[in-house]
C-alpha cells in the first residue's frame, strides 16, 4: 500500500470506531457515499457486475487492470490447479464436529494453509500472488468439504473446467449448477469482492503490517467479517424474513422494530448517503431468481421491508438486504451466507495485502484516553471486596 506515513486522523475526544479517519492510500476500490458510486481500479462496479466475471475481477485487483484472453485462460488454470486441498485439510474437516459455525471453520482451516505451505513466510511479489492464488482457490473448497462431510457425504472433487462460482455450487450441493444459478452467483461475487479500507480488510492490512504472513493477515480478516454488524448482517436479514412470515406482516414488525429503537439488518452504511450501488444490482438479480425460481415472495418482503423502513426512517438499503433473498433462492444454507461473502472478499483482502507488502509502514493508531488518573496504588489486604470483574 502505498503509505507516505501511517496517518491516523487526530481523534477528537468523542470521536470513535475511526469514523472518517484515512489510513493511507489505495489504488484498488473508491466509494463515494454521496453519489451511491463503487469502482474497482476505476471502473463502475455496475459494469463489471453486468459484463465481467469473478476470475476477472481477481485479475483486475491483483494486476490492476482486466486481463486479455491469454492472460485470463493462464490466470483460470492456475486457479483451478490449486483448488484441490491438501489430504491433511480433509482429515481436519473430518475430525471437527459437524454442526460447528461455518465461519469458525474456515478460520481455521485457512490457519492451517499456513502451516502447510512450505513458502509460508516468504515475502516476495511472486509468493504473495502464489498464497493469493492458494487462498482464493480454497476457500470455495473448504466450504463445499465441510458442508458435504457435515451431511454425511464425501467430498466432491473440484472440476478443473469450471471456475469459481459453478465450482462453487456443484461441491456443495453436489449437482451440476444451472448457467443461470452460475451467472447469478459470480455477479453476486464481483460486487462483494472488494469495498475500501471497511473492517476485515482493515483487521486484514494491520496484521500484514506488521510483516506477519498473508495466511495470518487473512485469518485477521475472517475473523472480523464473522461479526453481525459487518459479513453476518445477511443472515440477520432472512432471520428476520423467516420470522417475519408473510408480506402482510412486514409493516407492523418494522414499525415494532423501530418504535423499541432496535437496528434492522440490512439498511444504513457507515460510508453510503445514498443508494448503495451493490444493493441495487443485487436487488435486480433476486427479482430474477426469484422468479426464475418460480417464488418471488422473499424478493417482494424484502422490498416492502425497503420501503416500510424509509418511510419511517429514510434509511437506504445496505449490499446485505438483497444479497440474503438471492442466496436463500440459490438454495444456500443460511449459516453459509457470510461464507460465501468471504469466498468473494478473499480477493480483495489478498489484493489490500500485497499492496500494503509494496510499500509497508507499521499501522499504530494512538487511542483516546478518558479513564482516571491520579489513582494510588491499593495494597492486596486492603482492596474493596465489593469489586466485581
Amino acid at each position: 500500500m502505498t503509505n507516505p506515513a501511517p496517518t491516523i486522523a487526530p481523534a477528537a475526544p468523542s470521536q470513535t470506531g475511526l469514523r472518517g479517519a484515512v489510513v493511507g492510500d489505495t489504488k484498488l476500490s473508491s466509494i463515494n457515499g454521496e453519489r451511491g458510486e463503487l469502482i474497482y481500479r476505476g471502473i463502475d462496479i455496475r459494469e463489471l457486475a453486468v459484463n465481467s466475471t469473478f476470475e476477472e475481477i481477481a485479475y483486475l485487483l491483483w494486476f490492476g487492470a482486466l486481463p486479455t484472453a491469454a492472460h485470463l485462460n493462464k490466470f483460470r488454470a492456475q486457479l483451478n490447479e490449486r483448488r484441490k486441498l491438501p489430504p491433511e485439510i480433509i482429515s481436519l474437516l473430518r475430525c471437527l464436529p459437524p454442526s460447528r459455525i461455518p465461519m469458525n471453520i474456515l478460520r481455521t482451516m485457512v490457519s492451517a494453509l499456513g502451516v502447510l505451505d512450505p513458502r509460508g513466510a516468504e515475502m516476495s511479489r511472486e509468493s504473495q500472488v502464489d498464497k493469493a492464488l492458494t487462498l482464493t482457490a480454497s476457500v470455495p473448497s473448504i466450504l463445499a468439504a465441510y458442508h458435504r462431510i457435515s451431511e454425511g457425504l464425501d467430498p466432491i472433487k473440484p472440476d478443473p473446467e469450471l471456475d469459481t462460482a459453478a465450482n462453487f455450487l456443484q461441491m456443495f450441493t453436489g449437482k451440476a449448477p444451472d448457467a443461470q444459478a452460475v451467472r447469478v452467483l459470480d455477479a453476486a461475487l464481483i460486487l462483494h469482492a472488494d469495498h475500501g479500507m471497511n473492517a476485515s480488510t482493515f483487521a486484514a492490512i494491520v496484521t500484514a503490517a506488521t510483516l506477519s504472513d498473508m495466511y495470518s493477515a487473512i485469518t485477521s480478516a475472517i475473523g472480523a467479517l464473522k461479526g453481525p454488524l459487518h459479513g453476518g448482517a445477511n443472515e440477520g436479514v432472512i432471520m428476520n424474513l423467516l420470522e417475519i412470515g408473510d408480506i402482510e406482516n412486514v409493516d407492523p414488525w418494522v414499525a415494532g422494530k423501530l418504535d423499541a429503537h432496535e437496528k434492522i439488518m440490512g439498511f444504513g452504511h457507515a460510508v453510503y448517503k445514498a443508494y448503495d450501488p451493490r444493493a441495487a444490482e443485487l436487488k435486480r438479480i433476486a427479482k430474477e431468481v426469484g422468479t426464475r425460481a418460480g417464488t418471488t415472495k422473499w424478493i417482494e418482503m424484502t422490498e416492502r421491508m425497503e420501503k416500510s423502513v424509509w418511510e419511517r426512517k429514510q434509511l437506504y438499503p445496505n449490499v446485505d438486504l438483497y444479497s440474503a433473498s438471492v442466496y436463500y433462492t440459490l438454495g444456500i444454507p443460511t449459516q453459509y451466507f457470510t461464507p460465501v461473502f468471504a469466498i468473494s472478499r478473499v480477493v480483495g483482502w489478498c489484493a489490500h495485502i500485497i499492496e500494503q507488502y509494496a510499500d509497508n509502514k507499521l499501522i499504530r493508531p494512538r487511542a483516546n484516553y478518558v479513564g482516571p488518573r491520579g489513582v494510588k496504588y491499593v495494597p492486596i489486604d486492603q482492596r474493596s471486596e465489593d469489586i466485581e470483574l
